[in-house]
């Protein structure tokens, strides 16, 4: 999909950011018609920047302030209608004054917050972390999709989930930040040090498997956790499900996770049928 068919030609920049980060969702795109539920697209998209800004912004004091804009702009967004692209498409819908301030802001204040978190202890205490902000995220999206009175629980916890898989996926890159993508009780058990993460290592290699296994445990218990996923975020959960168990059983874990997923019929079947849940769930 190259243009999204909606008449809102500046958010299109925001689409394709979101997509370059997950290109799969395009598939999710054939069933979640932009022209029909042009709100559902751009809340992924106002995800993708708020990510961006939280995790991407490599000063503190950068992030902070792209996110005090965000701040300021949901703060008046019911009654301004808003300056944001993004923001104006969602909030010309009657759900996005439903769901009122709080639930909006919940995610900025809570990626503030989070903002010069250190590397954390143990595996526990890293998902716990993630929680604020990845369950503020989550309940935005499943009030959005669902309505108020959906459980945003599995939601929160495969989101969480996810952020801290990707985040495993940049252990290269991420190598010298102070949040580092393993746990502090992991960097020990298997004798790692910074610069030991840049490099490939019988080491790295279990450590990054001990972190898969604790991550693909918390997919399972995440599954009988109650509420329902958005379309995109079932298939996010879906392909990164399916690239962990690769990576498990390959002799290089990084590499398999660097190259990604790969999606074909299985993906855009999979697609279908979160929307085909979704829809049931909508109409009932």
């Amino acid at each position: 999909m190259s243009e999204l068919a909606i008449p809102h030609g500046a958010l299109q920049s925001y689409v394709d950011k979101w997509l370059a980060v997950q290109p799969v969702q395009r598939m999710a795109l054939v069933f979640v018609d932009p022209a029909k539920y042009p709100g559902h697209i751009a809340l992924a998209a106002l995800e993708q920047e708020w990510l961006s800004a939280a995790y991407g912004i490599r000063e503190p004091h950068v992030a902070l302030g792209k996110l005090n804009w965000w701040a300021e702009e949901l703060t008046g967004a019911a009654a301004s209608g808003g300056r944001h692209p993004l923001t104006q498409v969602l909030f010309d819908d009657e759900r996005a004054h439903a769901m009122g301030t709080e639930r909006w802001l919940a995610p900025v204040l809570a990626a503030m917050a989070q903002l010069e978190e250190g590397t954390a202890a143990d595996f526990p205490a890293q998902l716990a972390a993630a929680a604020p902000l990845h369950g503020a995220l989550a309940a935005l999206e499943t009030a959005w999709w669902y309505g108020n009175e959906a459980s945003p629980d599995r939601a929160s916890r495969v989101a969480a989930l996810g952020h801290l898989l990707y985040a495993l996926r940049r252990l290269e890159d991420d190598a010298e930040r102070d949040r580092l993508p393993l746990p502090m009780a992991r960097l020990a058990r298997y004798g790692l040090a910074r610069n030991a993460l840049r490099q490939r290592g019988a080491g790295r290699d279990e450590a990054i498997k001990a972190q898969l296994a604790d991550l693909q445990l918390g997919w399972r218990e995440a599954a009988r956790l109650p509420g329902p996923l958005s379309v995109f975020r079932a298939l996010e959960s879906r392909e990164a499900e399916r690239l962990l168990r690769r990576a498990r059983g390959a002799g290089d874990p990084l590499a398999v996770l660097q190259q990604g997923g790969r999606s074909g019929f299985g993906s855009t079947f999979a697609a279908w049928r979160a929307a085909q849940r979704w829809q049931s769930i909508a109409a009932a």
